[in-house]
């Protein structure tokens, strides 16, 4: 069963020994699931969307108070963490507690709140090639195609993804974004969810998608962070260093959910800059270690599309391409400046295999991604 070898599994069942554990990620990534398969029969689940449920939690009322409790998108519960900071005071060990949810847990924890030390939160994220040990072409192609989550990726139907994909992000904002954010008016923001797989690994101009809407600029910011709470996109910053003339405020935006993405190469540097992000948080959450995703973008336009930082310094830059025959130059550029760092192009067409007389590895997307979690 996949859930119970998800990759962050070992560590969450190490952690429930002494805290209470918090999952989050995008919807439908497979949380519950996840957190359902660690469940013995004498366990509880309990979801705030369903009604029963919800007044059950609104009481204040668990059915047990020894084994695990899986506690599902809570957070939209007013006073979440007071409640569980209670039952977990009390009656820890022997009551363990998951909570499971789609929106950045630690943005609506607030800043200083009551949980503070008592619990650790993981952040799941769709498959990878690492996960799902692929090994040939065409099943990396499969992943390309239907996306990291599990219900398309396991349907292997480009048809069956299609209706998921549409019914998902229709949900999504009406059901998820909108309530959660308190937006009332949710035309404009299909509208913005609609434009942004078209700007995939370009730099993100809120100027331009004011100008697009016809709304405000806070009002796109507020939009795009409603996106971000809600694990829908991700974005990555300019990796800045006092040798290079660095771009400081254009970031650029990827999506959970890489299959919106038309355009192939986009849509492979968003696999690639997922597969990154997944690693990044999983050295921050089950290693506490520095690590950050970013990007190079000099005022000479010189671009490296990705760049894994460890305590600010670069240990890692990546440049995508789908097929390509000599090594890009920009990356040549920052190879040279941060000779130390280790510096790849990613091809996954080409299939080629070799270091350059720069240093720089080229490596097929298998090959490198394997690497990873």
């Amino acid at each position: 069963m996949l859930a119970k070898s998800r990759y962050i599994v070992p560590d969450i069942k190490q952690a429930l020994s002494k805290k209470m554990v918090l999952i989050s990620g995008p919807r439908q990534v497979g949380k519950t699931t996840l957190a359902k398969s660690l469940m013995r029969p004498s366990d509880y689940y309990l979801n705030y969307d369903f009604p029963k449920d919800k007044r059950a939690l609104l009481k204040q009322e668990l059915p047990s108070l020894t084994g695990l409790v899986v506690l599902d998108e809570i957070h939209k519960m007013k006073g979440w963490r007071n409640l569980i900071k209670g039952y977990f005071d009390k009656f820890n060990p022997r009551l363990k507690i998951i909570v499971t949810g789609s929106a950045r847990l630690e943005h609506y924890r607030k800043a200083g709140d009551s949980l503070q030390g008592r619990y650790r939160h993981f952040r799941l994220n769709p498959l990878s090639v690492k996960e799902l040990a692929l090994t040939s072409e065409s099943d990396f192609l499969k992943l390309l195609t239907l996306g990291g989550f599990p219900e398309p990726y396991f349907s292997s139907s480009e048809k069956s993804a299609r209706i998921w994909r549409g019914d998902y992000h229709s949900r999504l904002i009406r059901d998820e974004i909108g309530p959660l954010e308190n937006f009332r008016d949710l035309s404009q923001l299909e509208l913005l969810a609609e434009r942004l797989p078209e700007l995939v690994a370009s730099p993100l101009s809120i100027n331009s998608l004011r100008e697009d809407l016809d709304v405000a600029h806070l009002t796109v910011k507020r939009w795009l962070q409603a996106f971000e709470n809600t694990y829908t996109i991700f974005r990555v910053y300019p990796f800045g260093a006092a040798n290079i003339k660095a771009v400081k405020k254009e970031s650029k935006h990827y999506h959970y959910d890489w299959a919106l993405v038309e355009d192939e190469g986009a849509r492979f540097e968003n696999l690639v800059a997922l597969h990154l992000l997944k690693w990044v948080q999983f050295q921050q959450d089950v290693e506490g270690l520095v690590y950050e995703l970013r990007f190079m973008r000099d005022l000479e336009e010189r671009e490296v599309d990705l760049v894994v930082t460890h305590k600010t310094e670069p240990i890692l830059a990546v440049e995508c391409k789908v097929k390509s025959k000599d090594i890009s130059k920009p990356l040549i550029y920052f190879k040279r400046k941060f000779p130390r760092c280790r510096c790849v192009q990613v091809d996954y067409r080409s299939g080629k295999q070799f270091v350059s007389r720069d240093g720089i590895e080229a490596l097929p997307a298998l090959v490198f991604l394997n690497e990873f979690v």
